[in-house]
């Protein structure tokens, strides 16, 4: 039995709201439009963390941030971890990466066999929040408000340069491996930076949507003290007091990020063309990282449980999972488990130590028993948080936090804490029973602060004398392309040609 390809899209900081069944139908996304009709798409699909390194981490390995160590977006990512890209390899896949996955420390590769690009964001230590500074900025690497203040219009910046990058080696690898010199089967992740901000779009996606009717939150920004404690932190990371906000801006920062979702839908467009045009069959993940605000109740960009933050789009197109729209909350480490489900590989030797359930019986119509969990333990933050999503409900708890639980049937938009509301204690008590079962939370926060602790006397001593960079050098050998004089030119013309020639 043949093994299936499998082509992994994920994006970076796309809102799940926008998806709630598939694309949201104002969206100018075509090619994401006709991915969704062939797809089971999972309506309640959340990040593990809302934040790139961390998410990404359980993304690929199935266990959340307290198993991984990557709490924040400057952790290690551990080498002696599984990841989804080592379950494939070692079963006999061909594994690899185009793109941004966020890897922090000096293994690079985390199971895949190659790597086309080098990475966008720094791969040492730099960017380690400190619990020992409560309310600390660290201006250089923090977000600020200047992304939304600033956005608009460029045909070139730091982020499209590096998506097109992106979008170019992974086009050129989806040719080479139609041309059949791999007989392996084979997994591409295609891993996008857009549409993350800062907010700043090219002029023909901008274009798209001058007349758009979402150009303003549905919740409008509250006051400082109207906000729980930690969107308060966010809000002092993100240096709001150094701004005027004003709606032409907000409208511009919404209006620069959906242009850069049709930016992306035609780069995966092009993705999708070139499997059809090398026949190549392959299962399609198209997923995110975590989500952003956009600006619902004045908060921008990730780092909560809220729902533009923590929800995510997850749609998969496979042989033999019927399209349909799945309502049931599942998480992005349950990909994991899933992908190798797929595939027909097993993970049994470290499936007792991994949180993820694959979503293939969901994906044919079997309920969800368990909940969702996420966890947060970055910038803004002084404790780990931890929520569970079970489901019409959302449970939120912090040990310097007050609880909070949201019935998101009736209050999707979360602004009715119902954790004190007697008419609701034995929901509540029957999540402080199951958080507790599940996290010890004092030594949650000792981990994270060893951990930071660690790794700012490893950052400090680095960054004396002379400096070797973890950053992913991407290979090019020149000798190995195009024509050498190593090579039969006769063999080479055909072997590079697909479909071959007589």
């Amino acid at each position: 039995m043949s093994r299936p390809n499998i082509l992994i899209v994920m994006v970076d900081q796309l809102n799940g709201t926008l998806f709630p069944d598939g694309p949201a139908p104002w969206l100018h996304v075509p090619n994401l439009k006709a991915l969704a009709a062939r797809s089971v798409r999972f309506a309640n699909a959340y990040t593990a963390s809302p934040l790139c390194a961390p998410g990404r981490a359980s993304f690929m390995t199935g266990q959340l941030p307290s198993a991984t160590g990557v709490y924040d977006n400057a952790a290690e990512f551990r080498s002696d971890l599984p990841t989804y890209a080592h379950h494939l390899r070692r079963s006999g896949y061909h594994t690899c990466l185009s793109g941004k996955m966020h890897f922090v420390g000096p293994d690079q590769l985390h199971g895949f066999e190659e790597r086309l690009t080098t990475d966008i964001y720094p791969a040492d230590f730099g960017w380690t929040p400190d619990y020992r500074k409560p309310g600390e900025r660290i201006d250089w690497w923090y977000h600020n408000m200047g992304s939304v203040t600033g956005a608009g219009v460029a045909e070139i910046t730091n982020q499209l340069e590096y998506d097109d990058e992106v979008a170019h080696h992974a086009v050129a690898k989806l040719y080479d491996l139609a041309r059949g010199g791999d007989a392996r089967p084979w997994c591409l992740t295609v891993s996008f930076t857009h549409p993350h901000d800062p907010y700043v779009a090219r002029r023909k996606y901008w274009d798209l949507y001058e007349d758009c009717a979402h150009l303003q939150p549905r919740v409008p920004a509250m006051d400082y003290a109207d906000h729980d404690p930690h969107a308060r932190r966010i809000f002092d990371a993100n240096d709001w007091r150094s701004y005027t906000i004003t709606d032409e801006m907000i409208a511009r920062a919404r209006r620069a990020y959906f242009a850069n979702i049709s930016y992306l839908d035609d780069k995966i467009g092009a993705l999708l063309q070139v499997l059809e045009d090398t026949r190549q069959k392959a299962i399609v993940v198209f997923v995110s990282d975590h989500g952003d605000m956009l600006g619902e109740r004045g908060l921008w960009y990730k780092m909560t449980f809220y729902e533009g933050s923590a929800r995510v789009p997850l749609m998969i197109a496979a042989p033999g999972l019927a399209p349909r729209r799945v309502a049931d909350p599942v998480s992005t480490i349950d990909l994991c488990p899933t992908l190798c489900d797929l595939a027909g590989v097993s993970m049994a030797e470290v499936m007792p130590w991994t949180t993820g359930q694959s979503l293939v019986p969901q994906a044919k119509g079997a309920p969800r028993t368990e909940p969702v969990a996420m966890e947060y333990a970055a910038e803004a933050s002084v404790s780990p948080l931890i929520a569970l999503r079970r489901g019409r409900w959302k449970y939120t708890n912090c040990a310097l936090d007050p609880e909070q639980l949201f019935d998101l049937d009736t209050d999707p938009d979360e602004l009715t804490n119902l954790a004190h509301d007697p008419a609701h204690a034995a929901t509540l008590e029957a999540f402080r029973v199951e958080a507790a079962s599940r996290w010890d939370l004092e030594a949650f926060d000792a981990d994270v602060r060893a951990s930071q602790a660690r790794r700012w006397v490893v950052y400090e001593a680095l960054r004396q004398g002379g400096y070797y960079p973890w950053d992913y050098q991407p290979l090019r050998d020149a000798s190995e392309r195009y024509m050498r004089n190593h090579m039969d030119l006769n063999v080479l013309e055909g072997a590079k040609r697909f479909p071959r020639g007589e």
